[in-house]
Parts: structure tokens; sequence; C-alpha cells
């Protein structure tokens, strides 16, 4: 079943144009990737869908039973109410029937009149409580909020103390457990660590409903999608697949539609020289076969289209201006705390030179705060570190901090390299695709990933031969990804690296350390190597752990049993009740006088009589089954 259909949406702000030719349908269980580069105008789309913009022109039909849900609508930013609680406000309707069962158990407490009645609508609510989730909504939500990585000690957190990012992930808790069949997620990995990353890819994979997700997490798109939508130059091309799956489908397209367009040039070139060779003879014949000529090239370029050359992305060289020695760090029993709480002791390490290493870890256990002890800028509690001959670090700071918003883009660059020219700083931002009188903007003025490649380019000028990278990726599209994945594996120095972006981890890692707060375990190899043995790292842990998630969902499974059968019991009995007093009516009505002298009316009761007895036994008969149901279950207890 279609969900949402688009045909032809054209969306304008002012006299800019930001998408003009966006064609799609939404199925049922579809998990649509929508990738392009930042600006193409997919969070525009989201809120065209949500109808808070107007599209400028074509066709938008949502289907009647599609209810979307998009994280801007659970919003929380001046919520005064606890985690936990804010997280239940997406519950009302089942607190609200809550609140309607206690009422009524009051009253048949009370002994209340129309007593039967009550009854009867106190099993009515139960059972719709029951279909709607009311006896495990209250564990998904806490589920939900340690899978996006809440601790408990979080729940009862005022909203309004939360980080921006834990106020998002939060924002993302509401919309999983919103009840919408068709959910936006607009980059919903912000902000998580890779553990409840992997937790969000098990929840979609389960979710009986369709998804459209923006994302620039690659690893992320290949787990959970199924289709794949790209934005690029106003209009889209959905296929099929994964985000893998799709670029090389767009590979064998662009390359296809480039033979094409040789080929029929070639074909095109070919006629002319004909043409030209036929107009020296100056005859009437040959300009008969000129006219045919130029009517095949004709048919050659009509429709013919020059295949669009790849959107201009960053040009990235990191080089290390001179060599380090062979052990470039080593650290000996660092511990680290604050206000109390330990974030990591007993941590040692090597990293040889030319080692690209990538720092693994829960969030919070301390991974920024080690590169920054490596920085010099933290001192640790205990150990020590130490840094092999002619080391020179460079550092990306994953918050953009050391930038200076006051001044332009051109200066902040220019001035930490006053060597350079003006025309070859220029050269270097055009490479970073700031070009013409961007390089006037005020930094303040940028968005995060104009930040993040202006920090990137002084990173590179650097000539740095040990690069401490946070969250390098954060910011970057997936082409700005690509191109920076490319120019880490040519770079001639060392790395570490922290970074939720497991393609990036799979793609460049010579060696992974995972932080505990009682050491590093190294594992050397990359994401696909250390997920493989973390996995059976885990596997006894999980082992004894499972067990008793699975007894307490089987008692909590067979305890809602038993209320739904004792309920289908009291509803049959209930049921032949009424019969008995129909069947008795009936009797009733047979034996009055004038009814026994009228030979058809003795007959259509007896009818009807017999037609109740026959319906009443089937629900003896149904009783009786319940019953059986219900001993077994209670005996299972």
């Amino acid at each position: 079943m279609v969900m949402v259909s688009a045909n032809n949406l054209k969306m304008e702000f002012g006299n800019i144009e930001i998408f003009g030719n966006v064609t799609f349908d939404i199925y049922d269980n579809d998990k649509i990737g929508l990738i392009g580069v930042n600006g193409a105008g997919k969070t525009t789309l989201f809120k065209v869908l949500t109808k808070e913009y107007e599209y400028t022109d074509g066709n938008l039909v949502i289907g009647k039973n599609t209810v979307i849900g998009y994280m801007q609508q659970h919003a929380c930013h001046n919520s005064q109410k606890t985690v936990y609680n804010e997280l239940l406000t997406v519950f009302e309707h089942l607190i609200q029937l809550e609140n309607k069962i206690e009422r009524i158990i009051e009253k048949i407490e009370n002994k209340a009149d129309n007593l039967d009645k009550l009854i009867d609508e106190q099993l009515k609510l139960q059972e719709e409580y029951q279909d709607k989730g009311g006896l495990t909504y209250k564990s998904r939500a806490k589920a939900t909020l340690i899978g996006l990585g809440f601790s408990e000690d979080d729940f009862d957190k005022p909203v309004s103390i939360l980080s921006g990012g834990q106020k998002s992930k939060l924002s993302l808790g509401k919309l999983l457990l919103s009840g919408a069949n068709l959910l936006l997620l607009d980059e919903p990995t912000n902000h998580l660590d890779i553990k409840s990353v992997e937790w969000l890819e098990g929840w979609i994979s389960e979710f009986d409903g369709s998804i459209m997700v923006i994302s620039h997490d690659r690893y992320f798109l290949d787990k959970v999608t199924n289709k794949t939508m790209e934005m690029e130059r106003g209009k889209t091309v959905l296929t099929k697949g994964n985000y893998s799956r799709f670029m090389e489908l767009k590979a064998e397209r662009q390359m296809n539609a480039e033979r094409h367009y040789e080929q029929t040039m070639k074909e095109v070139h070919r006629i002319e020289g004909i043409i030209a060779q036929q107009k020296t003879f100056s005859q009437e014949r040959n300009y008969i076969t000129i006219a045919h000529k130029q009517k095949s090239i004709d048919r050659l370029l009509d429709g013919l289209e020059e295949p669009e050359k790849e959107l201009e992305s960053l040009r990235f060289n990191f080089s290390a201006n001179y060599v380090s020695g062979n052990d470039v760090v080593t650290a000996k029993g660092l511990s680290k705390s604050f206000d109390g709480k330990k974030l990591f002791s007993d941590l040692d390490f090597l990293i040889k030179r030319n080692e690209r290493v990538f720092l693994l870890g829960d969030n919070g256990c301390g991974k920024t705060t080690l590169l920054k002890i490596l920085l010099g800028e933290y001192r640790p509690d205990s150990g020590e570190c130490e840094f092999g001959a002619n080391v020179d670090i460079g550092y990306f700071d994953q918050t953009l901090a050391k930038l200076n918003e006051s001044k332009t883009v051109l200066d902040e660059v220019w001035d930490s390299y006053l060597h350079m020219t003006e025309s070859s700083v220029r050269t270097a931002l055009g490479s970073f695709l700031f070009k013409g009188d961007d390089v006037f903007k005020k930094v303040g003025d940028l968005s995060g990933g104009e930040k993040a490649r202006v920090a990137m380019l002084k990173l590179m000028l650097k000539g740095a031969n040990l690069l401490l990278l946070d969250e390098p990726t954060n910011h970057l599209d997936i082409k700005s990804r690509e191109a920076l994945e490319n120019a880490l594996l040519n770079y001639d120095g060392t790395m570490l690296i922290v970074s939720h972006d497991r393609y990036l981890i799979n793609k460049l890692a010579t060696r992974i350390f995972r932080m505990t707060d009682n050491g590093i375990k190294v594992y050397n190899g990359n994401y696909d190597y250390y997920l493989e043995h973390f996995v059976e790292s885990q596997t006894v842990r999980e082992e004894k752990i499972t067990p008793k998630i699975n007894d307490y969902k089987l008692r909590k499974q067979r305890e809602s049993d038993i209320r739904k059968l004792k309920g289908a019991v009291s509803r049959c009995e209930a049921r032949i009740n009424e019969y008995d007093e129909k069947i008795t009516a009936k009797e009733k009505e047979l034996e009055k006088d004038e009814n026994m002298a009228n030979y058809e009316i003795i007959t259509k009761i007896t009818d009807e009589l017999t037609l109740l007895h026959e319906e009443q036994d089937a629900l003896m008969t149904e009783w009786e089954e319940l019953q059986l149901k219900l001993e077994d279950a209670e005996n299972e207890e």
C-alpha cells in the first residue's frame, strides 16, 4: 500500500529554488535512506511532508491511514518534567485508560449501583488497554532510554538540565514510541555512541512501519535501509538497495550515460565529416546527401544531454612536514577523575609511526579527556605519557571551539599561517569549497559543516605528523567524508582518532583501542574485526543475562494471557446468561393461550428456540475450551 506519493514536487523560498523535480512513492515497510550534499533540500522535504512548509508546485498525496512522526514534533526543550515522565507523555492515551480503569475499580469496591455494567466496562477497558500495549509501555520506555544511552540515574533528572545532545536523544525516544507508522528521521545517530546506534539499528529492523532517514552515517544506512533516494541538483533518484548498492548503481548509470554520449557524439562527428566532404563537391546530388545526413545528426542530437559531472567535493591533502621517531606515543598508568567520578584508570598503550588507531568506548568514558591529556590541556591524576622524537601534534576539536567567530573565513586561516600569500590562502580555501565572496563571511555565520571545513583546512595546512582527531566527520556530508577518508589513507603520519563513524573506522583502522574504566583492550584490525572479537568476548556475559530477561518477559506474557483468558471467560458466561433469558422469554411466549392455538406461531417460536439452544450450546463449548486453557495457564504459574 502506498503511504505517500509525491509527483514533481517543487519548493522555492523567494526566488531561490530548493528542489524542482522530486518524485517518489513510500510503501508499507519501506526503509528509505535519503542522501545528498548539505543544502540539497533533504530537511526541507521532511518539512513539506509534515506540512510545516507549503510546497510551491506539484502533487503530494498522503494516505488516510498514514501517521507521520517527525522528531521536531516531539521536542522537549522547555519541559519541566523528569526525563522518564517526559518520555511517557507519548503514552498519554494509555495513562488516561489507566485512570478510567482505576476509577471503575474504586466504584466496584464501593459496591456502586449497576455493578454488572461496571464490571463489563472494566473488562472492555482492560482489553483495550492490553491490546494497545498498556502492560508493556513503561518497560518499553525504560528500555528505550537505556538503549539511547541514558542511565537509570538520569531517569529522575529534570529535562531542563540536560545538554542539547541529551534533549535530542530524548526527542528521538519520544518519536520512536509515538505510534506513528511513517517515521522521518533526520540525522538520528547524532549524539549517539556506537552502542546506542547499534540498539537503534535493531529497533528499526523490528519496526513494523516505514521510515525515511537522512543520515551521513553510511554504515548505519547500509544496515537499516532497503531503498535509497538521492537528492541532487533539485531532482531525486530512488532505487532499491542500501547505500552501497545505490552507489554501485549510480556509478553504472554514470558510466553508461557517458559511453552513450561519447558514442553518439563520435557518430555525429563522423557524419559531420561526410557533410564537409560533400560540400566541397558543390553538386545538386551532394546537397541532397547533405540534407539527408543533417537529418541523421538532428535525430541523434534530439534529446541527447551531456552527462552531468560529479558535484565538486573537498580536496584534502594531508602531509607531514617531517618524519617522527618510530615510537610516537607511550602511555603508562594514566588515570583521570572529575568531581570524584572516575573516568578511567591504568591506561597503558604504545602507538607506532604510521599507525591509524581508533579510540572507542561508551559516551562519558573519557575519550576526549584522554586526547586533551595528550595535548597537555589536562593533567592526569596518575601515570604519564611520552612522545617520541620529532613528534608534531595537530588536533581537530569536534566542538570547533578554537575558531574565532568574529573573524572572516579568510582571516581565520590566514592569521594562523602568515607566511602564506593571500592568493595561496584563497586557493586553499577554494579547495575546501569557499569561493568568491564566501571567504569574507564571518565564521560565526557559517553552518556547522562549513565551520568544520575551516577547522579541517587549518589542520591540513599545519603539516603535523601526529593527528589527534575528535569526531572529524560529525559535520561533514557523505561526499566530504569520502574525500577525508581518501586523504587520511594517503597521509604519511600517525593518527589517533575518536569516532563513531563505523564506515570510517572500517576503512582506516589498523588498530582499535576500546576504553574501559580499568584499562584499554586492543584489537589489531578494523571495525569488522573488532566487532567479531568483541561480540565473542561478550557471549558468556550475555548468556547469563538473557535467561533472566526472557524469564521476566515470559512471566509478564503469561500474566497477560491469564488476564485475557479470564476476561474472555467472563464475557462468555455473560453471553450464556443472555441466552438463558432469551430462551425463558420464548418459552413463556410459547405457553400463552392465544399462541397455543396458532400452528404457524408455534412453529416459528419452536424454530427460534431451536436456534437459540444451538447458539447457546456453541457458547458452552467455547466456555469449556477457555476454562481448560485458563487452568493450563494458571498451572504453569
